[in-house]
Parts: C-alpha cells; structure tokens; sequence
C-alpha cells in the first residue's frame, strides 16, 4: 500500500497537467500561460537544486523543453483561431 502511495504522490503534477491539457484542449490562451508557467517554475526549480548550471540546463530541456514547446502550440492556435474568427466578421 506505501508503494501505492508514493506512486500517487509522485504522479500529482501529471495529473495536474493532465487536467490542464483537457481545460486548454477547449480554451488555448490558458493552455499557453499554464504550460509556460510550468516550464518557468521547472526551470527555477532545476536552477536552485542543480549541483551545476550545465545540469540544470540539460534538466530543463528535457522537461521544461516539451512543456515550452506545448505552450508555444497552444499560443500559435490561439493566434489563428483569432485571425480566422476577426476574417469572418469582416
């Protein structure tokens, strides 16, 4: 039951992550600004805990990396479903 437990605990920012994805899947704007957020806390985090800057660097393109690049997505769509949605109302 303890190994139960760490797993959980362990998994509680992918499940916070997770529930975000499903939230930005429908409004992208929050997408790009959690995502990014979560990439810059990970980023902070890696830089103050990291015995050097060269490991924190390699941890935070690994993770924060994919995190970026989702927010980046989500704040691309954004700006197009906002262009083609301006276009129509013209």
């Amino acid at each position: 039951m303890e190994k139960i437990g760490g797993l959980f605990i362990h998994n509680i920012p992918t499940f916070i992550l997770l529930g975000v994805l499903i939230v930005a899947w429908k409004f992208e704007f929050f997408g790009a600004v959690v995502f990014l957020l979560a990439a810059l806390f990970y980023i902070g985090m890696a830089l103050r805990n990291a015995p050097n800057i060269f490991m924190a660097l390699s941890w935070s393109i690994i993770i924060a990396g994919p995190a970026l690049l989702i927010s980046f997505l989500f704040f691309l769509n954004w700006k197009n479903k906002r262009k083609q949605r301006k276009k129509r109302m013209v």
